[in-house]
């Protein structure tokens, strides 16, 4: 075979690589798009649905308490797991302390362990600026949730395929996250319908069961993600700034209620590994009550190469 009938084929194959690989990447960000649509009407929907039904049923307390007690669990699991520990590495800790946080925030339904991450790196790279993730600079709603229909950058890709090398028990979490979903919702409902074992019918409870779907499944879904949001949006609009950072992070102290500690962005973007959100006394922040006690117990460590000593920090602006 001559070099130029080589060359045409290797043109040839190139072409129709470069095809196939566009057009994979096409359909992925379809598919993505879709899923992330039905994510975003369906929790609104259910809570449409819960709102309008109490006028003709009582909320039961096993409502409530399933959407409290799932929010709690499947927020910590955000806050501490997937940010304060696999991201940002803020201590360390046993494998079972860790296999516990990934699997509440894979349960928080925000996507796998290592997309979130590699999400959440590059905001830090570019924060507020061009090629952030979610850069309130594309306006309010565009930061708080219409940037889950755009495409992830290249930089996001390469991030999230470099983790897959080295974590691997994210890699595992990653790919298993469909499981997580589906447990996250049937868990709920299960212990709903199995309630009625506790009534006098002493039987199986589908109208339980599916009440506690609504309440402590999509509800909770809405809720858990519309915080994290939050801290995408508000606290990159509105509120204080305690140290001065080259992007526009704010301190917001009901977002930090809302979302265990989360709403003192400022404080986080100053100090990203810091597992201590709220540094001040009065700085409310659970997520780090817990790993406090995690550490009083031997369970978490490392803690003094993480914690900034921010009262000396240039960074600190004076009021």
């Amino acid at each position: 075979m001559t070099p130029r009938l080589q060359n045409k084929e290797r043109t040839i194959i190139m072409v129709t690589s470069k095809k196939t690989i566009n057009s994979t990447v096409s359909e992925t960000n379809v598919k993505h798009k879709v899923a992330m649509l039905i994510f975003i009407i369906c929790p609104i929907l259910g809570l449409i649905f819960a709102i309008f039904s109490t006028w003709e049923r009582y909320v039961t307390i096993l409502d409530i308490a399933l959407l409290l007690g799932l929010w709690l669990l499947t927020g910590l699991g955000v806050t501490i797991g997937y940010h304060r520990l696999l991201t940002h590495k803020g201590f360390q800790c046993f494998s079972s302390v860790r296999f516990v946080f990934y699997a509440l925030g894979s349960m928080a339904m925000e996507g796998g362990a290592l997309t979130w991450k590699a999400v959440h790196a590059v905001h830090h790279e570019l924060s507020d600026k061009e090629g952030d993730p979610h850069s309130p600079l594309q306006g309010f709603i565009h930061a708080h949730c219409g940037w889950l229909f755009t495409n992830y950058s290249d930089r996001v890709y390469e991030l999230r395929a470099h983790f897959m090398h080295t974590d691997k028990m994210a890699r595992w979490f990653e790919r298993t996250f469909a499981f997580w979903v589906v447990l996250s919702l049937v868990l709920p409902a299960t212990i709903g319908g199995l309630s009625g074992f506790w009534s006098d019918s002493a039987t199986w409870s589908w109208s339980s069961a599916w009440w506690a779907f609504v309440w402590g499944g999509l509800v909770r879904y809405g809720v858990t993600n519309h915080v994290t949001w939050s801290v995408n949006s508000i606290c990159h609009m509105f509120g204080s700034r305690q140290f001065s950072t080259d992007d526009q992070s704010r301190n917001h102290l009901i977002v930090a209620l809302l979302s265990f500690g989360e709403g003192w962005h400022n404080n986080h973007h100053a100090f990203p590994t810091s597992p201590r959100h709220g540094l001040r006394w009065y700085q409310f922040d659970p997520s780090w009550y817990i790993i406090s006690t995690l550490r009083w117990l031997n369970l978490v460590w490392g803690l003094d190469k993480t914690l900034p000593d921010w009262q000396h920090s240039d960074k600190l602006i004076v009021n």
